[in-house]
């Protein structure tokens, strides 16, 4: 079983227009709301493919409902702990020339008994769980090392974890050498605290993040592709070309393909191949972190 751990869950409101017209009045054509949030999104993968998955994280209000409601229908056993705020809307605004705008809410402020009680329930769900993934932001109250202490939890307890994090939540969960991380080249860069060009020098920073304890790195380049190191070797996998109507939650489905493989047992070369195929997969839909499973295997 995989463990997902969304601290900071949202409703994703999806909204399609022609044109973004910034400090206009703009009129949707369209829009839908749907359970999203990175650990979300790898969960909501997940099921798809029929993997066993326990969701944690903190939920409060109308949105907290309705994402736990529509996890629930997919199977999944969710152990969220519940706030007194409400849970946040993202809105990703999708235009007729294919840009995506995103606006992310902070969040709602968890207080200490709410932190402790979900430290409750992710104890409580690790002992019955192979895989972990530690996936985006955090709400307000929530250590910046939060990551790093549930990676040592994890490792106490003999499990393998994945971290998709960015800015300070990285470079803290770092810190804990998860097995595998997965960031993207701007997470990259500010690691580095440098731009980075060309694929070897992204490559030589990955490694960089290898010999600082850390199993595998894959690294999304967007559009450009995936890239995985490890010790021993340095792979790269272009990305699939298609249509694309929503590019977010792609990276979500490469860590729900990430960890499908790992699970699986196979090789690195067929672990970046099924992780761009997912992607694109993903692209290809309006919901984030919803797969169209023919296309994803045509793809493949």
């Amino acid at each position: 079983m995989v463990l997902t751990v969304t601290l900071n869950p949202a409703v994703d409101k999806t909204c399609e227009l022609d044109t973004l017209l910034p400090g206009e009045v703009n009129r949707l054509a369209k829009s839908v709301s749907a359970a999203g949030g990175k650990g979300i999104n790898v969960t909501k993968v997940l099921r798809q493919f029929h993997m066993p998955v326990s969701a944690v994280g903190f939920l409060g209000g109308s949105g907290g409902r309705m994402i736990e409601d529509t996890l629930e229908e997919m199977g999944v056993e969710c152990h969220f702990t519940q706030i007194k705020g409400d849970t946040r809307t993202n809105v990703n605004i999708l235009a007729q020339d294919g840009s995506v705008t995103e606006i992310l809410e902070p969040g709602p402020e968890i207080d200490t008994e709410e932190l402790k009680d979900f430290r409750r329930q992710f104890m409580g769900c690790l002992e019955r769980c192979e895989w972990v993934v530690l996936s985006g932001s955090v709400p307000m109250g929530v250590p910046k090392d939060i990551y790093g202490q549930l990676i040592e939890e994890c490792h106490r307890a003999g499990r393998r974890v994945c971290l998709d994090a960015s800015g300070e939540l990285l470079r803290e969960g770092l810190k804990a050498k998860p097995h595998v991380v997965k960031p993207n080249k701007k997470e990259l860069e500010y690691l580095a605290g440098r731009p980075i060009q060309g694929y070897q020098n992204l490559a030589a920073e990955a490694k960089k993040i290898v010999e600082g304890g850390i199993g595998k790195v894959i690294l999304s380049l967007g559009t450009d592709g995936l890239m995985y190191v490890d010790s021993q070797q340095v792979l790269y996998e272009p990305a699939r070309k298609v249509e694309a109507v929503n590019t977010v939650g792609c990276g979500d489905t490469v860590v729900a393909s990430l960890c499908m493989s790992e699970l699986g047992g196979e090789e690195p070369d067929v672990l970046l191949k099924k992780a761009s195929a997912m992607a694109a997969a993903n692209a290809l839909t309006r919901e984030n972190g919803r797969i169209l499973v023919e296309r994803y295997l045509d793809l493949l």
